[in-house]
């Protein structure tokens, strides 16, 4: 895929790590973690198990110009880590809100790096919104947690389809105004 097609994404720095567009040398690191049941079962999206291509899809669904989703790598390099700890991304809704999603490598879970990928995409705002939408499951409360230590506030209970669950999961749904 050339880049050329590519439309421009902001990227964020941080001292820990960079959230930066994906690309395909991400393929190899995000189907490890992708494929890892406990990161698949914590997400709407995620198969599990993976089927073949799909990370390859997916990587090059973020670098289409027509993408309807920003998807950044959390990039731990400039740390001296690991080139991929996990995504963030979001999706634009209408209203002038977008909703934010995230995943982390289990490796990397309980060190922070959620809730710091999350504060440095809110104080970027790269949408330029006036609100963030994020709902976890309710059997993930280290990633509520996360959404609260950001600023978020609850805003009620709702269901949502996992694929690797093949089942309607319950949520929280939170949100902040920016």
């Amino acid at each position: 895929m050339s880049l050329d097609n590519v439309k421009d994404q902001q990227v964020i720095e941080t001292s820990r790590f960079v959230l930066r567009p994906l690309r395909d040398s991400d393929s190899g690191l995000i189907a490890q973690y992708m494929s890892d049941e406990r990161v698949a079962r914590m997400t709407p999206s995620i198969p599990h198990p993976m089927p073949p291509g799909a990370v390859e899809a997916y990587v090059a669904r973020a670098a289409s110009a027509t993408r309807e989703e920003e998807i950044w790598a959390i990039d731990g390099t400039p740390d001296g880590g690991e080139e991929l700890k996990g995504i963030i991304s979001l999706k634009q809704m209408d209203r002038d809100q977008s909703e934010v999603s995230f995943w982390i490598a289990p490796l990397f879970w309980n060190t922070g790096l959620a809730s710091e990928a999350v504060e440095a995409l809110v104080s970027g705002n790269p949408l330029g919104n006036a609100a963030m939408f994020a709902s976890v499951f309710q059997d993930n409360p280290a990633s509520a947690r996360v959404l609260i230590h950001c600023g978020f506030d609850y805003l009620g209970d709702a269901e949502s389809f996992s694929v690797s669950r093949n089942a309607n999961v319950p949520t929280w749904t939170y949100s902040r105004k920016l």
